[in-house]
């Protein structure tokens, strides 16, 4: 997911978005710990996600005054 596609998201998606990706890192590590991962860069590209999605959570949060 490319940054202007998470910009575009509301907080509700954003949390739902945040929560899919913490899964589905979670099942690759699962496969590769079981040698089942054909790429092994996909755990990278979901950590990515991830800090991206909460790199916008958190500017959304700065700029409410939090």
């Amino acid at each position: 997911m490319r940054i202007h596609e998470v910009r575009e998201l509301n907080d509700e998606q954003l949390q739902e978005e945040l929560a899919k990706a913490g899964r589905e890192l979670m099942n690759l590590r699962f496969r590769a710990a079981t040698n089942q991962l054909p790429n092994s860069n996909e755990p990278v590209t979901v950590r990515r996600t991830i800090a991206r999605l909460r790199t916008v959570i958190r500017e959304r949060q700065i700029l409410e005054g939090r």
